[in-house]
């Protein structure tokens, strides 16, 4: 009975600084049985959200042909704008219903990583893009450093096992456009889809549409209050902890249709680990009921390419 009533728990992530083991304790369980968390009391700024959801909405306003001047062919969507239609959900039959734009880490001339992680591509309008979305891409890797800290307690590591790595990590912040859809539109607006990083902070969900896939095979809707980040595994945390924490199937229906003919926006964080980082089964989660799924270690870098090339957003 108790699946039945299934509901992803709310935490607040400002109860790490008193009770870090308490945060650990009800956040891991969370994602041990979700794969899916609410955190709220997150510490990225309302003021910057707000001017974060205007800025985006003013840039996906502007006309097609602008916006598709910051395309790269061939770039894989890993900066700049990626237009409508272009990304599908591995296996899926239709193209996803969204157009999106892609900020990465701000690397120093130079840096070790310049190959793996392309630079950042910014738009001439709306005023004040590139500095808004520097601060937001900044609070969300700070949030997602601490979660990763309790994430990295409830596996009984140290607190700080994945500082090294993530730092200078190939996170992305993806600002999501939904543009409205037709009555009878037969694709969803996001394919049933795991992800591929970490961990993924997500804001504005509490549009709805957000579905994750429960263990007994029917679809549970993700309800945050407002204000509240949507946090989830993905596949490399996934890997790294042979599945103990689960990379759990989600997508976004479509509305009813009284809603379809407005937009949703949303922002996903995609925080990942640095390129060079090897995904190697933590010993602690081999067990003989829980075998070493995954015997060979990959770099985030070479697993990343991978499962792009199966998203189409790099050719092979």
């Amino acid at each position: 009975m108790l699946d039945a009533l299934a509901q992803v728990p709310i935490v607040s992530l400002a109860d790490q600084q008193s009770d870090p083991e308490g945060f650990a304790r009800a956040f891991g369980e969370s994602f041990q049985r979700f794969g899916f968390a609410v955190v709220r009391d997150h510490g990225v700024p309302q003021e910057l959200i707000d001017r974060a959801w205007t800025t985006a909405r003013a840039f996906f306003d502007l006309p097609e042909a602008e916006k598709r001047g910051y395309f790269v062919e061939g770039g894989g969507g890993a900066r700049g704008y990626t237009p409508f239609k272009t990304e599908i959900a591995k296996g899926a039959h239709y193209v996803d219903l969204k157009e999106f734009w892609h900020v990465g880490r701000q690397l120093a001339q130079g840096h070790r990583f310049e190959a793996d992680m392309p630079a950042n591509i910014w738009p001439e309008r709306p005023e004040g893009f590139r500095d808004t979305f520097l601060e937001l891409f900044q609070a969300f890797d700070t949030a997602g450093d601490k979660l990763l800290s309790a994430i990295a307690r409830y596996l009984g590591l140290a607190p700080d096992w994945f500082d090294p790595a993530v730092k200078d990590g190939n996170s992305v912040l993806r600002l999501l456009h939904y543009p409205p859809v037709d009555a009878d539109a037969p694709e969803v607006r996001a394919g049933a889809h795991e992800d591929i990083n970490l961990i993924t902070l997500l804001l504005g969900a509490e549009e709805a549409g957000l579905e994750l896939l429960d263990r007994d095979g029917k679809w549970l809707p993700v309800k945050p209050p407002e204000g509240a980040m949507v946090v989830n595994v993905g596949d490399m945390l996934q890997r790294l902890t042979n599945h103990v924490l689960p990379s759990t199937t989600h997508r976004v229906v479509n509305p009813p249709p009284e809603r379809r003919g407005n937009s949703r926006y949303s922002m996903p964080f995609f925080l990942h680990p640095a390129p060079d980082f090897l995904i190697q089964t933590l010993p602690s989660t081999i067990t003989a009921d829980n075998p070493n799924r995954y015997p060979d270690p990959i770099t985030a870098h070479d697993y990343l390419h991978e499962r792009l090339v199966e998203i189409g957003l790099i050719k092979k």
